[in-house]
């Protein structure tokens, strides 16, 4: 996963992701931020801890990550999928979760 920053201040990054096919991320979660994504091209795909199944997200489509919500991303398809990501809240950008936490 590609992640370019557009703009940063204290209580907000915004920029974009682009995720190659196949690729899945770490469960994580974004501290205090809230996390919307817009979605430009390609799958995006979201999986929750504690929730069975999962979300696709295509062209056109906004996916809203609350604050403190353990998560993954990846792209289930064949093309890189991109999407625009604006992150509110301050904190610690990205807290990794050790596996056997979960």
């Amino acid at each position: 996963m590609n992640r370019a920053l557009a703009f940063e201040l204290p209580l907000l990054w915004a920029g974009q992701v682009e995720t190659e096919p196949g690729a899945v991320s770490g469960w994580h979660h974004h501290e205090r931020n809230e996390s919307s994504l817009y979605v430009v091209r390609g799958v995006l795909r979201l999986e929750f801890e504690g929730h069975d199944g999962y979300i696709d997200a295509g062209p056109g489509d906004f996916v809203h990550v609350p604050a403190w919500t353990v998560h993954r991303e990846s792209n289930p398809a064949s093309e890189p999928s991109l999407a625009v990501i604006a992150r509110v809240g301050g904190g610690i950008p990205t807290v990794n979760v050790d596996p056997v936490q979960r």
